[in-house]
């Protein structure tokens, strides 16, 4: 079964949040928003936003949602001292993982393992051959991989892997690496994909047998180019709205989602539209657009 999720990011809650232009949505807020809009989950978005893992499982069956998995990124390419420090922060975060899969065990979340990135990926988003890690720096990644996905799997939960823009896992390239080198499974994310010069749709046909998680979203690819040469062209591209709802972009959604319901996959599909608000207008648009990306997709998902 396929059931649909939300995501904190859909209403500007992230790390290239501007609350200083626009107060952003509490997690109750945010919760009662994706639970109106027709979701059956939502991502965990920031910690601590709907609760630690005492109070989370409670809040999201008050509103009868389920946690579809969330965001947890590592320095894989770090130096040791940050790649253990940040084991802790995933163990730290496991527990709450862990907590919303023992309340709600056939709709369990998969903790959504990525990599940190780095200051030169951020300068060039979609990637470049000559960022790749050479050989040594990447066996080193990808053993990294290996354990915080062995530290998952040790917490009773399955993990998944979130290939993304600005990241040493961002191209087809890359991301055809990670699985040849790794056993976590991916979690599939069709804007992402465009970002990175993929095509979702022979791409999502080649790796099936290794997508555990989906991502689905839309994205305008011109605004890569506009934003290249600027001062913070990661900040720039999501600034200027990259992310674009369901059908208003690159990504063909009938042929990917009709692909993605043949293919027999059952799991999450978490619908996500990353916007960084501006002003209180930029609010109503987020909670129109996910109203909207949700009635979409109601052909496949009543």
């Amino acid at each position: 079964m396929i059931r649909t999720a939300n995501a904190p990011v859909s209403y500007g809650v992230f790390e290239l949040s501007r609350p200083d232009l626009v107060p952003l949505p509490d997690g109750g807020q945010l919760a009662a928003w994706v639970a109106e809009a027709g979701y059956d989950g939502v991502d965990l978005g920031p910690a601590g936003l709907f609760g630690d893992r005492d109070t989370l499982p409670g809040f999201l069956a008050r509103h009868g949602l389920a946690l579809a998995g969330g965001w947890v990124d590592l320095p894989f390419a770090g130096s040791d001292d940050d790649f253990e420090r940040a084991m802790g922060d995933l163990d730290r975060m496991l527990e709450i993982f862990r907590a919303a899969a023992d309340a709600d065990p056939e709709r369990a979340p998969k903790p959504t393992l990525a990599d940190s990135g780095s200051a030169e990926r951020k300068a060039t988003p979609g990637g470049a051959p000559e960022l790749e890690l050479d050989d040594a720096a990447w066996t080193r990644f990808a053993s990294r991989v290996r354990r915080a996905a062995d530290r998952t799997r040790e917490a009773g939960l399955e993990p998944t892997f979130h290939h993304h823009a600005s990241t040493y896992v961002e191209t087809p390239r890359e991301i055809e690496r990670l699985l040849a080198d790794t056993d976590v499974d991916l979690t599939f994310d069709t804007g992402h994909l465009l970002i990175g010069g993929g095509d979702p749709l022979p791409d999502f046909l080649r790796w099936r047998d290794r997508v555990n998680h989906i991502h689905l979203k839309d994205a305008d690819r011109s605004i890569l180019r506009r934003a290249a040469g600027t001062a913070d062209p990661m900040r720039e591209v999501w600034q200027q709205r990259v992310f674009v709802a369901l059908g208003d972009g690159d990504l063909d959604v009938d042929r990917i989602v009709d692909a993605i319901v043949d293919s027999g996959y059952e799991g999450w599909l978490v619908v996500e539209q990353d916007v960084i608000l501006q002003d209180a207008d930029a609010v109503d648009r987020a909670r129109r657009d996910q109203v909207a990306n949700r009635e979409r997709l109601r052909r496949w998902f009543a």
